[in-house]
């Protein structure tokens, strides 16, 4: 019997990663994320799969970021009643993303019932706390390396990943191939996640692109950093900057730290975290020491003087501290939370300054300020843009091109191993491209929706 993958997500765009194998009659399910950047995007996440949540057997996460794991509370509540695989660390960090995602959506609804710019009457969120809640009791972690079975005859091993805690690239055996998911992976030279591990042998392999255009600059973080926010500090001015809760905003705050003792910047430059995500992720690498690349004192020393935001109050509080400081808030492409109120408040004023620190999807308010927007539109407003708008291009947190092709190559077996590359077009077809060129091999560049046997 043969084996197939559907690919309902990350093919065509690099959001919504869902790979749905089937096999035998079973059906098992690798990410279940949800769609982010341009409208026609988001409305994905309102249409039904074209599966039977039911009839699914299992579901493997590779890490915790919504684009891969934010559409289960919605795969549970249709009727999904199997196992969610993943590690320990991203079960720990599901434990607060899906119910943070919950929650800032709920009160996106609200606010926009209160403020009347929604086009439904009333405004829904996606999915509730209780939903989020619902699914992560069927979460069950698995360590690293340690193989199991989601379902009879199904054999999965994690391997590192690199990226975020808990992230891991996933091999899966069955009927006879292995076949091998990358997820998100890592830099190897990233300043708080471990490299990836090495490879496992496959028969095929089903990488992302995220930067298969792209190769990072030759520079680290702190020192692309340390201009910017000291030339902002200097004219009195507020950094705004939007970050993913979960790896962004961390490797930030380190550098900032390190920044601060190498009197760089000033010792007493406030700097705020308003993310109740983040807040709760930063807490998680004290528990996961071992994982990635800091000690425990230096946990300590990035945490010490940040203002932590956790409640609403807390974050329209921020806007009250007059002189120069830095916000950290979520979302990482400014798609919606906190970090929208506090856009509204600086953009535009051109002592201010919005600091983009990663990759910013096709049709999100990140990948229009990048672009130069003059406005943007927020809470059904447009807003004029006469801040600074800069871009730390040293900041991500997955492989580039160079990375990808790295890792490609270390990947032991046959010599007939099949690629396939997904996410956005430009960068899928890139990396196709050079694995054709480089590697001798044939890749392939699957459409949302596709169907390819193994």
């Amino acid at each position: 019997m043969t084996v197939t993958i559907q690919f309902l997500g990350g093919a065509g765009t690099v959001t919504g990663s869902k790979f749905l194998l089937r096999h035998g009659g079973q059906q098992l399910l690798v990410d279940c994320g949800l769609f982010q950047g341009y409208k026609a995007l988001r409305l994905r996440n309102r249409a039904p799969l074209p599966i039977i949540p039911s009839q699914l057997g299992a579901v493997v996460l590779t890490h915790a970021h919504l684009d891969h794991s934010g559409y289960l509370p919605l795969l549970v509540r249709e009727g999904y009643r199997g196992k969610i695989w993943c590690t320990q660390a991203t079960r720990d960090l599901c434990d607060i993303l899906l119910p943070d995602s919950a929650h800032l959506q709920e009160e996106d609804a609200a606010y926009a019932n209160r403020h009347g710019f929604s086009r439904h009457s009333p405004a829904l969120p996606l999915y509730t706390v209780a939903d989020a809640q619902h699914a992560l009791r069927q979460f069950r972690a698995q360590p690293v390396y340690q193989p199991f079975e989601p379902l009879r005859g199904w054999r999965v091993q994690f391997f590192g990943a690199g990226h975020i805690l808990g992230a891991a690239q996933v091999l899966i055996e069955v009927a006879g191939r292995r076949i091998l998911f990358s997820g998100d992976l890592g830099r190897a030279d990233d300043a708080l996640m471990l490299p990836p591990d090495p490879p496992p042998q496959a028969d095929a392999v089903v990488v992302e692109s995220t930067y298969g255009n792209r190769c990072h600059p030759d520079l680290h973080l702190i020192e692309e950093l340390a201009p910017l926010l000291a030339r902002v500090a200097a004219r009195g001015g507020t950094a705004v900057v939007p970050v993913f809760a979960v790896g962004r905003a961390q490797a930030l705050l380190h550098a900032i730290a390190q920044l601060k003792r190498q009197h760089r910047l000033p010792s007493a430059l406030p700097v705020f975290l308003d993310s109740p995500m983040a807040i709760h992720a930063t807490a998680l690498l004290q528990q996961h020491l071992g994982e990635h690349r800091l000690s425990g004192h230096e946990v300590q020393q990035m945490t010490r003087t940040v203002h932590a935001a956790l409640t609403p109050d807390d974050s329209k509080a921020i806007a009250r501290h007059h002189g120069p400081k830095i916000i950290l808030a979520g979302s990482g492409m400014a798609t919606g939370g906190r970090v929208l109120h506090h856009l509204k408040l600086y953009l535009g004023d051109h002592r201010h300054m919005v600091l983009l620190t990663g990759y910013q999807a096709p049709g999100t308010r990140g990948d229009a300020l990048q672009r130069g927007a003059a406005s943007v539109r927020i809470h059904g407003e447009d807003w004029p843009v006469r801040c600074e708008v800069a871009q730390l291009l040293s900041a991500s947190a997955h492989a580039d091109a160079n990375g990808l092709l790295a890792w490609l190559r270390a990947i032991p077996g046959q010599p007939h191993r099949t690629f396939v590359v997904h996410g956005e077009p430009d960068a899928a077809d890139a990396l196709r491209c050079r694995i054709e060129r480089e590697l001798h091999r044939t890749a392939l560049v699957p459409e949302h929706g596709a169907v390819w046997e193994v």
